[in-house]
């Protein structure tokens, strides 16, 4: 029997199904999201009828596979990447890379396929490019590609056929949007499209145990364009984050099948590509005024790694009915939290002010343990008397106007000791947690309260 075919309309933001065309998604909620596909459906086998073989299935005890050798992860040669992976490149996995026009993520596969070691092929798909237009930007970042295919191809059946052929190490697309299926009969680009192609590269890096990078556009709420089925079925989800105006750039895994989602990876954006950012903490704290009011560091963590960050406050009297509230790389509502909490525990009146607040470096601080330092810098711009160039605050500040315990704040404090600092104000109840003798070098303030901490700026 000959397949059916009929039209559906499918969200791009969840995946749900309608015989119709709705203005708002049912399942999600999300407006003018549900786009026209066509489908076909195969008739069912009747009943009784033997099952097609489809060749003979190969199994293996649990006990008898062995991922401890050194063939189990590939690693790129770029620290910063390989950290956020969990440490390399995983075998047969399947990684998705997404981020805003502009941010590096063509430049970092690139200097991926320069970094890898010389017995390592790469088998480069651009469906956006032409090979010349690969070559110049290759030109431009020194890769010499030795062992790098390249191949402007948009048909998925072409791909995988290449990737059957010269059975690279490594195999790039560049991007998902522009590959295409001919068993669908949809434009490039569409929710079945996607799905089938993503699907297709799956199965032919899980059977040949080649990893495959997939780049996926974004639109504009910044999530990766295309059905959620297609985040769900690859191994690793990586986000490029980072203002185009400015050079540095942020690699986060929001998905990982292999390691930790918590980890990051910080570069900068020159003219020979993206520079490795080794020192985070140094990088975001150079160029920082020394004995001007409103600023203090702050240290948040970002997975294993602590980072120390500068906080800026402008407090300025409103010309408005209304005082203005602005907060850059830090959460608003938490900010308003903590304005309430200094007005009413520490007697300081926010009603008639405008505060502004900047988080240096692009970086968004989502860690609690940051609300002393915002507080501080608050302070020190409202009396106008400069926070020690110094002194680092960490410390979680509660509705009673207490400052809380937090964790990792051995690694906080040794970060902090690593980068020239000499005073920590920090939580009283977290000295129990430290080696008074292993930091004798620098000044541990406990505080309870955060008219303690006022106080001793």
């Amino acid at each position: 029997m000959k397949e059916k075919i009929k039209s559906v309309y499918v969200c791009n933001v969840c995946g749900e199904q309608s015989p119709r065309w709705m203005g708002r998604c049912p399942s999600c909620g999300q407006w003018n999201t549900l786009t026209e596909d066509v489908i076909r459906e195969t008739p069912a086998t009747k009943a009784g009828k033997a099952p097609v073989l489809r060749g003979e299935v190969t199994s293996s005890k649990l006990r008898d596979i062995n991922v401890n050798d050194e063939k189990s992860r590939i690693l790129t040669g770029i620290e910063e990447l390989d950290r956020v992976l969990g440490g390399g490149i995983v075998i047969g996995s399947v990684v998705l890379l997404g981020g805003e026009p502009g941010a590096g993520k063509s430049t970092l596969l690139l200097q991926i396929c320069a970094n890898l070691p010389a017995h390592l092929s790469v088998l480069y798909v651009t469906g956006e490019e032409s090979i010349r237009q690969i070559k110049l930007r290759a030109d431009r970042l020194h890769v010499t590609g030795d062992t790098v295919t390249v191949a402007a191809e948009t048909e998925i059946e072409t791909v995988t056929d290449l990737i059957h052929t010269h059975k690279p190490s490594l195999v790039i697309v560049d991007s998902i949007q522009t590959m295409h299926s001919a068993a669908v009969s949809s434009s490039a680009g569409s929710v079945s499209q996607v799905k089938e192609c993503s699907a297709q590269l799956l199965a032919c890096a899980k059977s040949l145990e080649i990893p495959v990078f997939i780049v996926g556009h974004v639109n504009k709420d910044g999530a990766i364009a295309g059905p959620k089925v297609m985040e769900h079925i690859v191994d690793t989800v990586l986000y490029f984050e980072g203002d185009r105006m400015l050079p540095y750039r942020i690699l986060r895994a929001v998905k990982n099948r292999y390691g930790s989602t918590n980890e990051i990876g910080m570069f900068d954006m020159t003219g020979s590509g993206l520079r490795e950012i080794v020192n985070p903490s140094k990088m975001l704290l150079e160029g920082r005024p020394l004995g001007v009011s409103g600023n203090c560091v702050a240290c948040t963590m970002e997975g294993t790694r602590p980072i120390l960050s500068e906080v800026q406050a402008l407090v300025t009297k409103t010309s408005f009915g209304t005082p203005r509230r602005t907060a850059s790389g830090f959460d608003f509502s938490r900010m308003n939290l903590l304005l309430a909490v200094l007005e009413k525990r520490g007697g300081y009146f926010m009603g008639a002010m405008d505060v502004y607040l900047n988080i240096v470096g692009g970086l968004e601080l989502d860690d609690t343990a940051c609300d002393l330092a915002v507080l501080l810098a608050v302070v020190s711009s409202l009396l106008d008397k400069p926070v020690p160039d110094d002194t680092i605050a960490i410390g979680e500040v509660g509705l009673g106007g207490e400052v809380r315990s937090i964790n990792n704040l051995d690694a906080r404090v040794k970060e902090a000791m690593r980068i020239g600092f000499r005073r920590v104000i920090l939580p009283r109840h977290s000295l129990s947690q430290l080696d008074l003798k292993e930091f004798s070098d620098i000044e541990l303030r406990g505080v309870s309260y955060l008219r303690d901490a006022i106080e001793i700026i």
